[in-house]
């Protein structure tokens, strides 16, 4: 059985102009070329980590759909969902 190959993300924002990701929007585009990239690059799985409460991304099924839309083999879900 051939090995496979993941990345676990946080899909970070920090809210401030200067940031590479400034707003919740850039996080997402940027979490999408993320997985794109991963794909092309050899990788089998993209996970989310959620810290609600935190400024990450709260709601990860959206960003999942995405992030599957637009690859065709790249496996995508949730590796913790914390739920304070």
């Amino acid at each position: 059985m051939p090995k496979k190959i993941g990345f676990l993300t946080f899909g970070h924002w920090s809210g401030t102009a200067n940031s590479a990701v400034p707003t919740g929007a850039a996080a997402v585009r940027q979490m999408v070329d993320l997985a794109q990239a991963a794909e092309r690059s050899g990788f089998d799985g993209a996970w989310l980590r959620v810290h609600h409460f935190d400024r990450s991304l709260s709601a990860p099924f959206p960003l999942l759909a995405a992030m599957a839309a637009s690859t065709t083999t790249l496996e995508v879900g949730t590796g913790v969902i914390d739920m304070r």
